[in-house]
């Protein structure tokens, strides 16, 4: 399992902005190593972003996103105390959630 996610969510006026850093190695399955073979690729798939249980973002990724990536994003109808979750889903069947609190 990978580190736990580094979420940050704030609301100001009726928009909540939520900032979230990934662990993820995202290998695009085109490098070599030393020994001159190709690491398999290994990269985030899916990830889902749910307010209060309700799903506000969904996202496909594939092997052009960064190593640990950031994902900044806003909606609409957030309020401090509430809860912000965030799941990923990498093509290897890993899976990593967690949770924030919005400040």
């Amino acid at each position: 399992m990978s580190d736990p996610m580094k979420i940050r969510a704030s609301v100001v006026g009726d928009v909540t902005e939520v900032k979230v850093l990934m662990s993820h190695e995202m290998e695009t399955g085109q490098r070599k190593d030393a020994q001159g073979q190709t690491v398999p690729a290994w990269f985030i798939q899916n990830v889902v972003v749910s307010h209060n249980g309700k799903t506000v973002l969904v996202a496909q990724w594939g092997t052009a996103v960064s190593k640990n990536p950031f994902l900044s994003f806003k909606f609409k109808g957030g309020a401090k105390g509430d809860k912000v979750s965030i799941s990923w889903t990498d093509n290897r069947g890993d899976k990593r959630t967690d949770e924030a609190v919005i400040a």
